[in-house]
């Protein structure tokens, strides 16, 4: 079933480049379809366009189909190209001629429109829970280590004395900024663009603002032509919001396969949550974190994707949109799987305690140092140089006992501070 036939039929190579996987993409947005059209058959009712008897039929068949969604038994047949099309045929096969009425006032470019930015709300919603778990777990982490140091290091030199209750809490504080960008994209995508049908309205008095709160949309998208254009940029919105945050989790499993490693050493994980090598009987290696790093880095390039697609397109639909939806969903799907598996694992880690009187860790503490001599009266630049000199003469012995006490540091995490700044 094609919603645009004419009575003849599409050339068969053509009908599978362009149907693509369509089918297997929109069994995700399939629920959102379903709530889109019952809100669109509650309009046409309201509107005068259908009855209430047909409209309680049109109900009844949407309903129906929800449930097959929900328990996994909805497919879409090679006959259908879209998720659109199948909901139509099977409200037509159970109702006749009152099925194809669901299409009145409606496109299909409006149909795929509502349907992704309900997919979209509700996933950043499911993104930012994960957020806020994998947030609690850190802190939790940095609460339960707070007292164990381990060395910090700028271009991966030893450089100055950090902790891992830092190291954990200051990952749950940059996941902060990325949930300030997901709310950011989450107003974007919150707007109604029902109604704008194949991108200039209607001449049906339809009543798009009953379609945006029966829908909980907290705005409309009012000129019909803004929401054609949305489409695009959301997507590239979505991307650049998830990549934030798969730039974050990335860093942090990089800094894992590092500090797990033999000449770091500074934790470790259970055997079971490691894979060994076909050749070597000692290995241990990080795989989750070395997938978790790669799938990030992939989502990271989800951006740059969405801009090529979009880039200089005229206003008005192109074909070329068909394309966004598929990684955008991939990308929610994976970065959901990664925060989930990150959560798990991150909870089973071992730290260790370095030794510190290790002699590559022996200038850990000069800044230190030279800051206790400007608290006994010396110029920093003085300070410094004293310090410098006994490093160089090989004299200098470290004095590991300064207290950093500002907000934020070592010895004052302030992660209660940190916690109450996650966005409610």
């Amino acid at each position: 079933m094609k919603l645009w036939d004419k009575g003849f039929s599409i050339d068969k190579k053509i009908e599978e480049f362009t149907v693509g996987n369509d089918r297997q993409i929109d069994l995700h947005i399939a629920k959102y379809d379903v709530q889109a059209s019952t809100a669109h058959a509650k309009m046409l009712q309201s509107i005068g366009i259908i009855s209430e008897q047909e409209l309680e039929l049109l109900l009844e068949g949407l309903k129906q189909l929800e449930t097959q969604i929900k328990t996994g038994s909805f497919v879409i047949d090679a006959q259908f190209e879209d998720v659109h099309s199948k909901i139509e045929y099977e409200l037509t096969k159970n109702y006749g001629e009152i099925g194809k009425k669901i299409h009145t006032a409606r496109s299909r470019n409006d149909q795929v429109l509502v349907a992704l930015q309900l997919y979209y709300k509700q996933n950043l919603i499911e993104v930012k829970s994960k957020v806020q778990t994998l947030f609690n777990t850190l802190l939790t982490l940095a609460e339960n280590h707070k007292e164990v140091l381990m060395p910090g290091y700028t271009h991966l030199q030893v450089a100055m004395p950090s902790s891992f209750g830092l190291w954990f809490s200051a990952y749950a504080e940059v996941l902060i900024d990325d949930v300030y960008v997901l709310n950011a994209v989450q107003k974007i995508v919150d707007q109604n663009p029902l109604g704008s049908a194949a991108g200039y309205g209607s001449s049906f008095p339809i009543d798009r603002e009953f379609t945006t709160r029966e829908l909980d949309f907290q705005t409309l998208k009012y000129n019909v032509v803004a929401a054609q254009l949305s489409r695009g940029k959301s997507e590239r919105a979505v991307s650049s919001a998830l990549g934030s945050l798969a730039n974050t989790i990335s860093r942090f499993a990089m800094d894992i396969c590092l500090y797990n490693s033999q000449n770091f050493a500074f934790i470790s994980f259970p055997d079971q949550l490691t894979t060994g090598s076909s050749i070597m009987p000692h290995k241990k290696n990080p795989d989750v974190f070395e997938l978790i790093r790669g799938k990030c880095n992939k989502i990271q390039s989800l951006h740059s994707e969405m801009l090529l697609l979009t880039n200089n397109l005229p206003s008005g639909y192109h074909r070329d949109f068909q394309l966004l939806k598929e990684n955008v969903i991939n990308a929610f799907e994976s970065i959901k799987d990664v925060l989930d598996i990150f959560d798990y694992a991150i909870q089973k880690i071992k730290v260790k305690q370095f030794d510190i009187k290790d002699k590559k860790y022996q200038y850990l503490f000069t800044v230190d140092n030279i800051n206790n001599l400007v608290v006994e009266g010396k110029s920093f630049r003085e300070a410094y140089q004293d310090i410098g000199a006994k490093v160089n003469d090989g004299s200098y012995e470290p004095d590991t006992s300064k207290k950093h006490t500002h907000t934020g540091s070592i010895h004052n995490l302030a992660l209660e501070s940190i916690r109450a700044k996650f966005p409610k």
